[in-house]
C-alpha cells in the first residue's frame, strides 16, 4: 500500500468518527481526579505540525481506535509552526482533564535547546503518557560517492573536511541530529544543508547536490532496492526486520551509535495520575493489537507500548542527548 493510499485510508476511517456529536463536559468524578467515567466527552488528539506527514497519519490511525474504544469522538487537530513549539504550547496550557491529546516525533525533545524561550515548560507542563512505536532511519549516501562503509565514510570526511554535504528537513528534525550526532562521535565535520521539508532533501539527495541523509527507513527502502541511494546502515541497535540485510551503523563501525525516531503522546501537566494511567492502558491495547502491530511493522515500526515512568525516562534521555549535540554544534532554530 502507498503512503498515498494509507493516507486516503485513514483519514476515510476516520470520517466516521468525525460525524458523531460531541458528549457533555467533564464529570465530578473526573475533576476530582478519580478518573471515573472517563472519557466524558469528545476528544483532541493535536499534532504540531502541518496534515499529511508520519505523524498525522499515525495520529489518525490512534483517533479512530480510540473512537471505536471510547465511543466519543476523537478529532485530530493540526496546529504548525516554529518547529512544533505552537501546537505544543497549546497542549501545554489546555485543561488537564486528559480530553487535549498531544502526539509527537522523537525531534520534540530537541526544542528546549533550540529555543531560548519557549512558551512552555516541558517538564513541568507536559505528562508523557506513552512511547506508542519507535523504529530506525537508515543513514544513506548518493552512489556517487567513494564511501560505501561507514568506516570508509568516516575515512573521507576526515580527508576532506566540510567537502562532503548532508541534507535535512530542518535544523530541528531528528534527520538534522542524527547527521549531528554522527559527526560528532565519528570526529568529521561534513555541512550542513538544511530544506524545507524532507520531501526537497530526498529530491536534492537523489540528485547528488547533497551526498549525505538519515531519512525514514520505510520511505528510503525503495531507492536503495532501485540502487538510487546506499544504504549505511540503520540508526538503531538492532537491524530492522523490514531490512534484515542492513547493518546497524553501531556494527558497521561507529560503536554506540543510537537513533531511533518515536512516537509519543503526552497530556497537559497537572492531569490526574488515574486519566493518565487508563490513557495508557487503552493505547497500549490498541497498539499492541494484532492489526495495529502489522500496519506498524509495514512502516519498519515496532510497537513499544511504555509505561508513564518508561517514556519520561526516554524522554528526558533523549533531551540531554540532543541538547549536548545542539549546544555543541551550536544549532539554532531557523
Amino acid at each position: 500500500m502507498t503512503a498515498t493510499t494509507l493516507l486516503a485510508a485513514v483519514f476515510a476511517l476516520a470520517g466516521s468518527a468525525w460525524a458523531q456529536a460531541p458528549s457533555t463536559g467533564p464529570s465530578t468524578e473526573l475533576r476530582t481526579g478519580s478518573g471515573q467515567g472517563y472519557p466524558t466527552g469528545s476528544m483532541r488528539i493535536v499534532v504540531p505540525f502541518a496534515p499529511g506527514g508520519s505523524t498525522d497519519i499515525m495520529a489518525r490511525t490512534v483517533a479512530q481506535q480510540l473512537t471505536e474504544r471510547y465511543r466519543q469522538q476523537v478529532l485530530v487537530e493540526n496546529r504548525p509552526g516554529a518547529s512544533g513549539t505552537i501546537g505544543t504550547a497549546f497542549v501545554a496550557k489546555s485543561p488537564p482533564d486528559g480530553h487535549t491529546i498531544m502526539l509527537v516525533q522523537s525531534s520534540f525533545v530537541s526544542n528546549p535547546s533550540l529555543f531560548k524561550n519557549l512558551p512552555y515548560n516541558q517538564s513541568r507542563d507536559l505528562t508523557p503518557v506513552t512511547n506508542l512505536a519507535t523504529g530506525p532511519l537508515n543513514l544513506t549516501v548518493h552512489p556517487a560517492l567513494p564511501a560505501k562503509t561507514v568506516k570508509q565514510l568516516i575515512a573521507l570526511a576526515r580527508k576532506h573536511p566540510e567537502e562532503i554535504n548532508y541534507g535535512s528537513p530542518g535544523e530541528g528534525s531528528i534527520s538534522r541530529l542524527a547527521c549531528a550526532l554522527f559527526n560528532e562521535m565519528a570526529g568529521v565535520k561534513m555541512t550542513h544543508v538544511p530544506y524545507k521539508g524532507s520531501g526537497a532533501a530526498i529530491a536534492d539527495m537523489l540528485s547528488g547536490q547533497v551526498q549525505f541523509y538519515a531519512p525514514n527507513l520505510f520511505l528510503s527502502l525503495p531507492f536503495v532496492r532501485a540502487g538510487k541511494l546506499h544504504s549505511l546502515g540503520v540508526t538503531t541497535p538492532q537491524r530492522s526486520p523490514i531490512a534484515p540485510d542492513l547493518p546497524t551503523i553501531a556494527e558497521s563501525g561507529l560503536p554506540g551509535y543510537e537513533v531511533s525516531t518515536w512516537f509519543g503522546i503526552f497530556v497537559p501537566g497537572g492531569t490526574p495520575r488515574a486519566v493518565v494511567i487508563q490513557l495508557n492502558q487503552a493505547l497500549a491495547q490498541i497498539v499492541k493489537s494484532p492489526v495495529m502491530q502489522e500496519r506498524l511493522a509495514r512502516d519498519g515500526l515496532t510497537a513499544v507500548a511504555s509505561t508513564p515512568e518508561e517514556f519520561a525516562k526516554e524522554v528526558a534521555r533523549d533531551t540531554e542527548k540532543y541538547g549536548k549535540v545542539i549546544r555543541a554544534l551550536g544549532i539554532q532554530a531557523q
